[in-house]
């Protein structure tokens, strides 16, 4: 398997990458969705949520808290997942930062 040459980019550009790969799958972006009007959620009370199995919710739940977008905490046998604000403040800085950055120029394809 080729490298993936991470390590020649810039922390920022790793970090938005990193992000992008968490929000690039459409039932992440509803976990997230979940989390923020529910403030915290269970995993079960995720997948009543949403028309997927324990185990892909899980595995969707498992790639957000790899990005950091997420954190959970152990109550018992259940797992509690939450935003992480830290972290969610810095996707939301650096993702604004690329989007920010563009100026429209005139004759653009």
């Amino acid at each position: 398997m080729g490298t993936t040459k991470s390590e020649e980019f810039t922390v920022k550009d790793n970090k938005i990458s990193k992000y992008a790969k968490a929000l690039a799958h459409p039932a992440r972006v509803a976990i997230l969705q979940l989390l923020i009007k529910k403030q915290a959620c269970v995993c079960g009370d995720i997948v009543d949520e949403l028309p997927l199995s324990q185990s892909t919710v899980s595995q969707h739940l498992k790639e957000l808290k790899e990005a950091s977008l997420i954190k959970g905490d152990i109550d018992g046998t259940k797992i509690c997942y939450c935003i992480d604000e830290k972290e969610w403040e810095i996707a939301k800085e650096y993702i604004n930062s690329l989007f920010d950055s563009y100026t429209s120029k005139p004759k653009c394809c």
